[in-house]
């Protein structure tokens, strides 16, 4: 690795004094030297991790740039929504914001859509660049092999587990199981020996959005075989699949089975907040299947803060199907800061991308949210490894990790997985059943590019 050895605070402070940054287009009206950035904001008035990195930066950014300003512009929404007003807003350049924050899984609709700008020439001239893993870099290129985002970090996907509820159920400390029916399993003891506790939560449903396509449905599907929904040699969505068919059996066994929440609170929207706001904080979930950025709620100053968790919750690698090597399985994916095509400030733009980009405060961001480094110099940094306990195990797991088909008509798969995730957790639909409405959605959002297994 090739470590900086030139502040690249400074090194845009003389790139500004050149007066080499400018403003490229824009709305009427807009300041040349203010950059607008856009993103998303919790809408757990509590939780504020984003807006306090980014009032951070701005002041860094301002000092370091004399005369040029920082304008952020949050969008306060649940995820859903925040996709439909983001899109809304770069549809136009009177309302195009200079530098927005987008989600792996739907940056290449936007870039389909003629929303973004390529960053090739930027990153050309940027060394930190070489700095980031090779996997997070192809998570903003698109099918022309432009680059339109930088990635802030990547995270990763694991069983969580109480370890008085393991006690009390009878089960080992040091759980690490080896196939689905060990996970299954260790719920039925719960649900037996520990009455009034959800043993298992896995999202389920279109409320739960990409929280339940992800975390939940790929989380399983991925441990079942190569490439389960898209295959990359054939550059078709995959149908027909056995893999699909087991996974939605798994979801319908913990709701069948009553080893998950009730029903009515799977599908409420706010489900998520409840996980880690409550029930696993409180010990009322036994086993959730979730992401390593959960401990940025439980920190001091944080909506939930529960000092204690690192003492009271275990962590298991989720297993393949049936053992079968890896052994263990997780999904990652992350964020991008991407500059819209219709930005008035580009290049003001990509100077703040480097500001926070720097390896300081790169660092700063993957512990603030529970982030795993994107940066191959943090990563090897003792200082992250040490800041906060769970980050080595959510790191290792980026060695057996996968990443979304994020295509352009990813976003209608991953409704077409929720909605058949839904039904069989309501019992409207059996597993057949779901699997093939799944088949016909994907062949109707694909025109029928689609292979058969």
């Amino acid at each position: 690795m090739r470590p900086t050895t030139t502040p690249l605070i400074l090194a845009t402070a003389a790139l500004l004094a050149a007066g080499t940054l400018s403003a490229c287009g824009g709305g009427s009206g807009d300041d040349p030297d203010t950059v607008k950035v856009s993103f998303k904001q919790s809408t757990d008035n509590e939780i504020r991790v984003m807006d306090t990195y980014l009032a951070d930066i701005k002041k860094q950014f301002e000092k370091a740039n004399p005369g040029k300003k920082v304008e952020l512009v949050p969008i306060k929404a649940p995820d859903s929504e925040y996709y439909t007003k983001l899109q809304q807003m770069l549809r136009s350049p009177k309302t195009a914001p200079d530098l927005v924050y987008e989600d792996t899984f739907l940056i290449n609709s936007d870039i389909t859509s003629g929303y973004l700008k390529p960053l090739d020439p930027y990153l050309e001239k940027w060394r930190d660049w070489d700095q980031f893993i090779d996997t997070a870099k192809t998570a903003a290129k698109a099918a022309d092999g432009k680059t339109y985002g930088v990635p802030d970090g990547t995270d990763t996907r694991g069983l969580w587990f109480s370890k008085a509820i393991f006690e009390k159920a009878g089960l080992p400390a040091d759980w690490q199981p080896k196939n689905w029916d060990e996970v299954l399993d260790a719920a039925r003891t719960i649900k037996r020996k520990v009455p009034g506790v959800t043993p298992l939560n896995v999202y389920t449903g279109k409320p739960a959005g990409e929280a339940a396509a992800m975390q939940g449905f790929q989380m399983l599907a991925y441990g079942t075989g190569k490439d389960p929904l898209y295959d990359p040699e054939a550059k078709k969505w995959v149908t027909g699949s056995k893999g699909f068919k087991d996974s939605l059996q798994f979801v319908e066994t913990v709701y069948d089975e009553k080893l998950g929440p009730d029903v009515s609170d799977a599908l409420d929207p706010n489900f998520a907040t409840r996980v880690r706001g409550e029930l696993l904080p409180e010990g009322k979930l036994g086993i959730a299947l979730d992401g390593s950025w959960l401990p940025q709620d439980w920190g001091k100053g944080a909506g939930h803060e529960w000092p204690e968790w690192p003492q009271k919750l275990g962590l298991a690698a989720m297993p393949t199907q049936h053992g079968q090597a890896p052994g263990k399985v997780s999904m990652s994916g992350g964020w991008t800061w991407a500059i819209p095509s219709k930005a008035s400030n580009p290049d003001l733009a990509f100077a703040f991308i480097k500001t926070m980009q720097t390896k300081a405060n790169a660092k700063k961001w993957y512990a603030a949210n529970s982030g795993i480094a994107v940066r191959k110099d943090v990563a090897a940094d003792p200082t992250y490894v040490k800041a906060q306990p769970g980050i080595k195990f959510f790191t290792d797991l980026v060695a057996t990790t996968h990443y979304r088909p994020a295509y352009p008509a990813y976003p209608k798969i991953s409704t077409a997985i929720q909605e058949a995730m839904e039904s069989v957790t309501t019992g409207d639909s059996s597993v057949a059943e779901a699997a093939k409405g799944y088949d016909e959605e994907v062949k109707s959002a694909t025109d029928g590019e689609v292979v058969e297994r």
